[in-house]
């Protein structure tokens, strides 16, 4: 792999080499878990295209200040520091950069060292300061020039200063982008406290009202309140209406009466009602005679009314005392939202947007404004950054109009998804409010369990009964459909059930064809007229053999839709599945804590072997967020001359300042070459240099509680699916039954690229190894070099795709509907 670089590596060397561009690195403003990962990226793919980089300690203060403050980055300088929260080179507001004569200052100390592209992690506050300081960068170096504090000739070399941002933020409210750097981290931390503070609740039957971080955003409240089934949720962009009082405190009664034990509110921080009352976390304790269970409220920072006055967590807290005397409790969160490790999700993210901001600037010219890498999808896009910041002043400006409708739509699709689901999951229709259907649909589980299926089937049965249709869960997936291990399930009947890891449904890996009569049989006997298969591979073989038995069972011949659910990410047709995200998480620590276990001894390497069956995602994103320096994956294939060079490469940088290595193996990667195998290798020629240790990770990888991402993206996922599946049902009732023989009527609902999309299950076929159940092709195998580059490997880099700038776009089309992005 060190040897010669290959045709693409070319391109990305001769595209960039001799443009003698240094790049300074800076975080600004307030701090976001991820943030070391991209600047590990930053430095690292900078010293990769023949760059130079500095580190500029202190944000924008630093910059003013200058010294030892503003230094060059060496490859070494980065290591160990994709797990450490915060930020490694300081953070800081500076006032004196928001003066002319400070941006001045900072001009001075940047062309001094010659750097003249800077990558700014931060705000739009600070996206924003950085747009300023380009826009004044030649009159600055004029001014310089007439100061006799530079020469003309050193003024003209550096004569324009290019920008590229990358949004650091917890609260996600920058528009232009899905996700911003810490989003992910903050919804762990969140989670973690509602997942504690719900077993406490349930011994003392209490409600907790959560106040969240988010300032004017929503966001955090929002997902958090998805993913954790709470009761109610306040937020800044969509304020209760009048009279919201007694219907807060008429539901909590209801799902106490109901038998619920907790009760959880989320209130955003700042939040108002539409009048500008402030919610505060004091609005709910008197009648305790009436409090039976728990309830949980959560509060968002910055949350109003409808009259845009704040919602506090005491107020509603307050609330809840005085009209139900329940048992209440506050809890505001604070920074513990912006602290800890980051998650895996974070780490991939920094470290994509890291290598393609390095891009960015190395392609920037003169004429190039200054972008924005942000997310859409699973894509990283760059978009115009005044555009981004245009974009977020209007959000604030829809809100202070009191145009909150406005306000939902301008924060992008993905923030209404959110919205419009939580609405639907939260509130339970009256037998007046619910449509009139004869429709029954069954769901259940196929395969191996994975964290968020539970939520996915919540999901599917509330959405189902709101839009009319009777609900039906089959428990062990074909073998308990064969079986008859079917029953009625009610909405109440799935409470809890979203934080919750494995399958409460039961699933198995039984495929259906050799039953196919007696599951046809119980499909006559409960008059289904839709099934929802929600699993992994099998899932997929299972509605491929449903489909196909069509031409000889009429009972077949229904709506079905399977929603990918599975650790190993293999399923054609997506490119997540529920449950990878969980499993990811569980690796990325285990590596955290693994390498730990070396800290302070001898030099060390770690073998560890990954699940994922032939599928390498497992292995290949778990190397790229814990630092791995190389990932054998069956889709990669590798030979004894590439194991003998990965040894030989560990070695070299073994022997300079590295303590541990780290190497994964998916465990279907080559029948030959073991773990022992890779084991005993390693340790024979890595004597009297480093030692190694093996470990296998199992079945840890499969269990656990539901990440925040499987929690909300099982949610929205399977809320699609049901729509579908009533749009479905409406097109195919003909003369009194429900009749469904085309191919699209037997679908994959999965995530590809940037959109939703429903893919008949006949023409995924042609995309599928069914010998090695995988697709034929992934995306994900596009960002192995970014690992091998950020671990030192000279390997190839295709940059004939380069991004080009992308606009933002504008509010969306609500024709689109079928075809919806889908973050956390």
């Amino acid at each position: 792999m060190e040897a010669d670089a290959s045709h693409s590596d070319k391109k990305l060397l001769e595209k960039f080499s001799g443009c003698g561009k240094s790049i300074g690195v800076l975080t600004s403003g307030g701090d976001a878990q991820g943030m070391n990962a991209a600047v590990r990226a930053v430095v690292r793919m900078g010293i990769y295209a023949g760059s130079k980089v500095y580190f500029i300690h202190e944000g924008y203060q630093g910059m003013v200040d200058g010294g030892q403050h503003i230094i060059e980055a060496k490859w070494q300088d980065v290591s160990s520091i994709l797990q450490v929260g915060g930020t490694v080179i300081g953070s800081a507001r500076c006032k004196e950069f928001r003066t002319r004569e400070g941006r001045k200052k900072a001009a001075y100390n940047l062309v001094k060292r010659g750097i003249t592209n800077l990558c700014v992690i931060g705000g739009d506050g600070s996206l924003t300061g950085a747009n300023l300081f380009r826009e004044d960068w030649k009159g600055l170096l004029q001014e310089l020039v007439n100061n006799n504090e530079i020469d003309k000739a050193t003024a003209e070399k550096y004569n324009y200063l290019n920008v590229v941002g990358m949004v650091g933020s917890i609260d996600n409210d920058f528009c232009g982008t899905d996700m911003t750097i810490g989003t992910d981290s903050a919804l762990h931390r969140i989670i973690e406290v509602v997942d504690a503070i719900m077993t406490t609740a349930q011994s003392h039957q209490r409600t907790f009202v959560l106040e969240v971080m988010g300032r004017h955003c929503g966001y955090l409240a929002l997902v958090s309140a998805l993913a954790c089934g709470a009761d109610w949720v306040f937020i800044p962009e969509s304020p209760p209406g009048d009279g919201w009082e007694d219907q807060l405190c008429q539901k909590l009664s209801e799902n106490r009466s109901q038998g619920t034990r907790v009760n959880i509110i989320i209130v955003a921080e700042g939040a108002i009602d539409r009048k500008g009352n402030p919610i505060s976390s004091t609005i709910v304790k008197d009648n305790r005679a009436r409090m039976k269970r728990l309830n949980i409220i959560i509060v968002s920072e910055g949350a109003i009314d409808c009259n845009n006055k704040p919602i506090t967590s005491n107020l509603v807290k307050d609330l809840v005392v005085k009209r139900l005397g329940f048992d209440t409790r506050v809890t505001i969160l604070g920074h513990v939202q912006r602290g800890g490790t980051p998650s895996a999700f974070d780490r991939i993210l920094a470290s994509r947007m890291g290598v393609e901001a390095v891009l960015a600037l190395l392609e920037a010219s003169v004429t190039t404004p200054a972008c924005v890498v942000s997310l859409s999808g699973n894509q990283a896009i760059r978009v115009p950054l005044m555009e981004c910041v245009q974009m977020t002043q209007e959000v604030q400006k829809a809100m202070d109009e009191k145009k909150f409708d406005e306000a939902v739509k301008l924060r992008g699709r993905s923030f209404e998804n959110n919205l419009n689901i939580y609405k639907s999951l939260s509130h339970r229709k009256t037998e007046g409010e619910l449509p009139c259907s004869n429709f029954t649909v069954a769901v259940l589980n196929v395969g191996a369990p994975a964290a968020g299926m539970n939520a996915a089937v919540r999901s599917a049965v509330r959405t189902g009964i709101s839009e009319g249709h009777r609900m039906l869960a089959v428990t062990d997936g074909f073998d308990g459909f064969m079986k008859g291990q079917i029953k009625e399930v009610k909405w109440g009947d799935v409470g809890g059930w979203v934080g919750q890891g494995g399958s409460l449904l039961g699933t198995k890996r039984t495929l259906p064809a050799k039953n196919a009569a007696a599951i046809a049989e119980q499909i006559r006997l409960h008059n289904i007229s839709a099934i929802m298969l929600i699993g992994g591979f099998e899932a997929y073989l299972g509605i491929l053999e449903l489909s196909a038995a069509r031409t000889t069972y009429d009972d077949f011949c229904i709506p079905m839709v399977m929603v990918p659910a599975t650790v190993s990410n293999n399923v054609p047709g997506s490119d997540f599945s529920i449950g990878a995200d969980t499993a990811l998480n569980a690796i990325t620590d285990t590596c955290d804590r693994i390498k730990q276990s070396a800290s302070g001894t001898k030099r060390r390497v770690f073998i560890i072997e990954t699940m994922g069956g032939y599928c390498g995602y497992l292995a290949s994103m778990s190397g790229l967020s814990a630092g791995a320096d190389i990932a054998y994956i069956f889709e990669e294939k590798f030979d004894i001359r590439e194991l003998q060079s990965n040894v030989e490469h560990l070695t070299g940088k073994m022997k300079t300042t590295v303590q541990r290595g780290l190497v994964l193996r998916n465990e279907n990667c080559n029948e030959n070459y073991t773990t022992d195998f890779i084991y005993q290798l390693y340790s024979e020629e890595g004597k009297g240099v480093f030692d190694c240790r093996k470990n296998v990770l199992g079945h840890m990888q499969q269990g656990g509680s539901p990440s925040p991402f499987d929690r909300n993206f099982g949610t929205k996922i399977a809320a699609k699916a049901m729509q579908w599946i009533s749009k479905k049902l409406k097109e195919t009732y003909r003369q009194g039954r429900v009749f469904a023989n085309s191919p699209d009527s037997a679908c994959v609902l999965g995530m590809r690229r940037r959109t939703l999309v429903y893919q008949p299950v006949a023409q995924l076929k042609k995309e599928t190894d069914f010998q090695h159940r995988i697709p034929k092709e992934q995306w994900w195998l596009k960002l192995r070099p970014l690992m091998k580059i950020l671990a030192k490997y000279k390997i190839s880099y295709d940059v004939s795709d380069a991004g080009q700038i992308e606009h933002v776009p504008q509010l969306r089309n609500p024709l689109q509907d079928s075809q919806q992005s889908i973050t956390i």
